[in-house]
């Protein structure tokens, strides 16, 4: 291999090292976009800990003290969901 074969054979490789790079850049941008819908649901949520926290500890204080009540909600939950997923297959 002569000078001039190795200097192509190293502007070759420049070339697709630099492709690669922009090739990383746009899908590091494209993850970042597709990703920005959860990050801002999770700050809202980080933005309501404290109050989310407090509402489940009362839900759960009241459900330790009266457990019929905490099964009835529960079976009407599960019955309710279960009946939005038939109308979603049916509807489908």
């Amino acid at each position: 291999m002569n000078r001039s074969e190795r200097l192509e054979r190293k502007a070759d490789l420049e070339h697709d090292i630099e492709q690669q790079r922009i090739d990383l850049l746009v899908a590091a941008r494209r993850w970042q976009m597709a990703g920005q819908a959860i990050d801002h649901g999770w700050q809202t949520v980080v933005c309501f800990k404290t109050p989310l926290l407090m509402v489940g500890g009362v839900i759960l204080y009241h459900g330790l003290r009266r457990p019929r009540g905490a099964m009835r909600l529960a079976r009407r939950l599960t019955t309710g969901a279960l009946f939005a997923k038939k109308a979603r297959d049916l509807l489908s």
